[in-house]
């Protein structure tokens, strides 16, 4: 086991030592100067620093509450081997990530430690139970110096954002340990365009400064502006969210008139690199050719004032540079999701210019970053391990109880499948539960993609035995507590929403809906936008679905509301609001499975897809 390292000192304890600096002695002064700072004596015993130092940021981004290993593929990384052969390596959990922060901090006395944002929000049982009070009781044991907002920090509310940043206790269910408080996050949140609409003002700090030794450092964090359309619609109420770039080019002005030149942004938008290996190189053959995605023209448009972008939301591994708009390279770079992986970043910093060194040609000194994986053959934090035992012990009445019976992994986030078996068996669920008259009478259920935040895996589920479904891993597919809906849609428009799919706001990202057993539809991906819905193959039950006739739709209110892009269902009529998705997807389970007749993974023979 490696030993412990010396933790990086805390904001109150810089501001500490920056006082006591100014006290002292210049003997003291030298003596107080960490181990490896860059300088030398000038040999009348006064501490001459060097002009560049080197900055150490470690990043991870989407951590969405998992303290322990992700379970099934969803835990996998992939990496390319040397023969170029790609390896899936179980990674993630607390426990490790721990260890490889404090492991890479070592011998790095000048470190930060950043987020991109989703640290919490749809995350498993072991947090989202207790509303993520554990996630963050273990990014305070991280020592996480920041992060930005994501759009999941707001599923909850501005509100709650604000307790988990400050401390208190859930104003409904109160305190989870008798006689302890929530103590709130030692690290800040920012969410510099996220506005209240009311005041106008940032409903968090839109930026923070990292100061050592005269090494300054600002951050500057940003969600996604088209979070209100993957939140529901209490979540953001009362909100306004900006522009990233415009957001980020105006706190980048205000530091540097506050004398911060070097300036990272954290900013929860993201890309698609070509290739899933954690290892890909995506400046080949030209910087930042191998990525696509919202985040290349963010970077493109944010000011050089900027010297790194630190990204995430669409949970991919890549470290890449594109040109800032003066053509100076600059570090675009995301850590998967989980917590399976993190980005290691040098910034040089030069203490002439009070700035990173950044030049149109590489140097020796041009920022370098690398990702890596953080495998589960280190040792466990020690730390770690008792928080997740004591969360766990809380939980276990609730997390352990069986809900029903698989006899094979049903994948769902792990799946790359466009058509999913556990999102069909979800949307199967969900039309069970609100078939019968008096809950809504649906005759087909559609179910959004992100909305599946694990896979139901059979080896690992439960302590009761292989194939046991217990209520925690359920919880963890289904994390929302989403209330269902059940509309009137007309035939045009059910058509509509299918085209919805793969054009308008989801041209560039597909968001194909899982659909229930009955509806089927030809998905022809060699054709451009609406087109791809192959016109007539949409059917009910082997009839083709009628343009006039009404047809009564469930999904759950987040859909039905016309999030994740999908304008036409929130034009429905005649709302019925039923139970929450968890509770119909328990219930089927328990309905329809048994230790002898357990669930078997769904075809995926709803969607014919033509390539």
């Amino acid at each position: 086991m490696p030993a412990t390292p010396q933790r990086p000192l805390n904001r109150r304890g810089r501001r500490l030592l920056a006082t006591a600096a100014g006290l002292a002695t210049v003997g003291a002064l030298v003596a107080a100067m960490p181990a490896g700072a860059h300088g030398k004596d000038d040999g009348k015993g006064k501490w001459q620093p060097s002009r560049y130092q080197d900055v150490q940021l470690l990043s991870f981004n989407d951590l969405h509450g998992n303290l322990e290993p992700p379970a099934g593929s969803a835990g996998n990384v992939n990496e390319t081997q040397p023969d170029g052969t790609v390896k899936a390596i179980p990674a993630g959990g607390v426990e490790y990530l721990a260890t490889a922060l404090r492991t890479a901090r070592q011998g790095n006395s000048y470190s930060i430690t950043a987020a991109g944002g989703d640290m919490v929000g749809a995350s498993p049982l072991l947090s989202g139970l207790f509303h993520d009070e554990p996630t963050i009781e273990a990014l305070n044991g991280l020592d996480l110096d920041v992060t930005a907002v994501g759009n999941h920090e707001f599923d909850e509310g501005a509100e709650e954002l604000a307790r988990l940043q400050n401390g208190g206790c859930h104003p409904v269910e109160g305190c989870y340990e008798d006689g302890k408080e929530f103590k709130g996050a030692d690290f800040p949140y920012l969410a510099a365009n996220v506005t209240k609409e009311r005041t106008g003002k940032p409903v968090l700090k839109p930026y923070t400064v990292w100061r050592k030794n005269g090494v300054k450092v600002g951050f500057i964090g940003v969600t996604l502006e088209g979070t209100p359309n993957i939140v529901t619609a209490n979540g953001v109420k009362g909100l306004k969210f900006h522009d990233e770039v415009e957001t980020v080019n105006k706190y980048a002005r205000e530091l540097k008139r506050k004398g911060v030149k070097a300036i990272v942004a954290l900013i929860h938008e993201g890309g698609a690199p070509a290739s899933s290996s954690v290892n890909y190189d995506c400046d080949s053959p030209a910087p930042g050719a191998g990525i696509s995605g919202p985040i290349l023209d963010i970077a493109k448009g944010i000011t050089p004032e900027v010297d790194a972008l630190v990204t995430g939301h669409t949970h991919q591994a890549y470290v890449c540079t594109v040109p800032d708009p003066a053509g100076k390279p600059r570090l675009v770079t995301s850590a998967s999701s989980f917590g399976k992986v993190y980005t290691d970043t040098t910034l040089t910093y030069d203490r002439v210019t009070d700035d990173v060194v950044r030049t149109a040609v590489r140097t020796e000194r041009s920022p370098v970053s690398k990702n890596y994986v953080v495998n589960r053959t280190q040792p466990k934090a020690a730390d770690m391990t008792s928080l997740i035992a004591r969360w766990n012990t809380i939980a276990a009445p609730i997390a352990a109880r069986p809900q029903g019976f698989i006899s094979a992994d049903v994948n769902g986030r792990g799946s790359t499948a466009l058509e999913k078996p556990l999102g069909n068996l979800i949307a199967d669920a969900q039309l069970a539960g609100l078939a019968p008259a008096d809950k809504g009478g649906a005759q087909l259920t559609l179910m959004n993609p992100g909305g599946i935040r694990a896979d139901l895996v059979y080896k690992a589920s439960g302590a009761e035995g292989d194939g046991v479904v217990t209520y925690g891993e359920a919880f963890t597919v289904q994390p929302f507590t989403n209330m269902m809906t059940v509309i009137d849609l007309t035939g045009a428009q059910l058509v509509t929403a299918l085209q919805e799919q793969v054009s308008g706001a989801n041209a560039a990202s597909p968001k194909i809906l899982q659909v229930s057993k009955g509806f089927t539809y030809t998905l022809d991906l060699t054709k451009t936008g609406a087109e791809r819905i192959v016109a007539g193959s949409v059917k009910l039950n082997g009839e083709a679905i009628d343009p006039a006739k009404t047809y009564r739709v469930g999904m759950n209110e987040f859909l039905s509301g016309g999030g994740d892009g999908f304008p036409t269902l929130a034009k429905g009529t005649n709302k019925l609001v039923g139970a929450s998705d968890l509770d119909l997807f328990n219930a089927y389970l328990s309905a329809n499975s048994s230790a002898t007749a357990p669930i078997a993974p769904p075809a995926t023979d709803r969607i014919t897809i033509v390539q």
